[in-house]
């Protein structure tokens, strides 16, 4: 399994519009971070999670020509406005796209992509879409892998994560039961959020986001979701444990 991180920022990105804040001006690339979203690979199954604002350029930047699923983890905008831009594919491979999410996020989608969902007099250049909802504690197949989805809470709304064989990913987290972590035992990596420093209302904080790595304890875990407010890429990797990788977009790693 491959795992390119196409994006790997917070809601806003770094640089954010407009700031004067130094990890805005940095040079280093590991620095500037799109919306977040992974591609997954395996057995010529290629997965992407999450289809933010940044979505046309990760997939030009990525070289992805192929996509079989598309993951959702929740409806904010910085993990779903790049849905119309699934049209290449969608032309290229002659058939919808499957997309899997749940469906409070499919409903959503139907308001504010309706002219996808159309069924009398679809405008032809649109996409099509196939939509199968995820359920808490219902695990589903894409190609022959298992997906189990993590049942998380970001502040008060309900998000999914995803474990794909070996691999965990895992976004805007701020609490998870119990009976969630059970899930993530044995995971060889594990892909979690860390927004920044200080506290923060739904998010988990840096030091959050290390308790709960030592909690599940995989092989290794990266970083993600990530705010200028952290501080400089290689600043924050020297702070962090031998097995804690702080993530950058393109990043891509083997499972």
């Amino acid at each position: 399994m491959q795992v390119y991180f196409l994006g790997t920022g917070t809601s806003q990105g770094i640089p954010v519009i407009g700031s004067n804040h130094p990890v805005c001006k940095s040079d280093d690339l590991k620095d500037k971070r799109l919306r977040v979203s992974v591609w997954v690979t395996f057995n010529d199954i290629s997965i992407v999670i999450d289809c933010g604002p940044d979505f046309r350029q990760q997939m030009l930047t990525s070289g992805c020509e192929k996509l079989d699923a598309l993951l959702f983890t929740h409806e904010h905008a910085d993990h779903t406005a790049g849905l119309d831009d699934i049209r290449p594919f969608f032309f290229r491979q002659k058939k919808d796209i499957p997309i899997y999410a749940h469906q409070r996020v499919l409903d959503n989608f139907k308001m504010r992509f309706d002219y996808i969902f159309e069924t009398e007099n679809k405008y032809p250049g649109a996409p099509g879409v196939e939509t199968f909802e995820v359920k808490k504690n219902v695990a589903f197949k894409i190609g022959s892998s298992q997906v189990i989805p993590i049942n998380v809470n970001h502040g008060n709304l309900q998000v999914f994560g995803y474990r794909i064989q070996d691999f965990v990913y895992l976004t805007d987290v701020k609490t998870i039961d119990t009976a969630e972590i059970e899930k993530l035992k044995g995971a060889k990596v594990l892909v979690v959020n860390a927004l920044r420093e200080e506290p923060h209302h739904s998010h988990f904080n840096l030091q959050e986001a290390l308790d709960f790595i030592h909690l599940v304890k995989p092989e290794k875990a990266y970083l993600t979701h990530i705010s200028h407010l952290l501080g400089f890429h290689e600043e924050v990797q020297k702070k962090l444990p031998p097995n804690v990788f702080l993530a950058y977009d393109n990043l891509k790693i083997t499972i």
